[in-house]
């Protein structure tokens, strides 16, 4: 940890937090651009790590079964963002959203029906970070996938903490998401 973290949380030094309207201010404005791979979590620029190709493959492979299962009923998103609030717009690997125009604005959590993050070197991050950030915002499903295991956890029922359901499924184990009941996901399956 940098000294001005330890210090910030030591001293609870207050400190800015962006808004999404400032954050995209800043994108226009040419302070980002889109080699930037920044998304904005509780106010804070958070850099995000480079996709290496296991996680690529996984992200494509789930992304695929899911998009068959559903059809065209849903858009499954990847690597796309959300909007949360007014200071979160986390790019989630894999999202399930309801089917409508998001070209003026991005999906925010009533749209979300699923979400899928898929972690190789930033497990942690998104255990402890993200995955609570979605409950918050009352996201009804996320699964976490990790890369190096190849375990996911599958957290459901949100509360302001987390999720008050959170369990492992076997890799052969069919997996129904609560808001999309008439797809079946298999892991094992999906990432062969």
């Amino acid at each position: 940890m940098s000294k001005v973290l330890e210090l910030r949380e030591r001293a609870a030094v207050p400190y800015h937090r962006w808004s999404v309207n400032e954050f995209h201010r800043m994108a226009g404005s040419g302070l980002l651009d889109e080699s930037d791979r920044v998304e904005l979590i509780d106010g804070e620029l958070v850099d995000m790590a480079p996709i290496g190709s296991r996680h690529a493959f996984r992200v494509d492979r789930i992304a695929r079964a899911l998009q068959l299962a559903v059809g065209e009923a849903i858009l499954v998103r990847t690597q796309n963002p959300l909007l949360l609030g007014d200071r979160s717009e986390p790019q989630p690997d894999i999202a399930l959203v309801k089917d409508r125009d998001y070209s003026e604005a991005h999906p925010v959590a009533a749209d979300v029906l699923l979400i899928v993050e898929v972690s190789d070197t930033t497990l942690e991050y998104d255990r402890e970070v993200k995955v609570p950030l979605y409950a918050r915002h009352g996201i009804p499903e996320v699964w976490l996938l990790d890369v190096k295991s190849g375990d996911l956890t599958v957290h459901r029922e949100a509360t302001d903490g987390g999720y008050r359901l959170i369990r492992k499924p076997l890799p052969a184990e069919r997996i129904l998401p609560l808001r999309v009941p008439e797809v079946t996901f298999v892991l094992a399956e999906a990432i062969g």
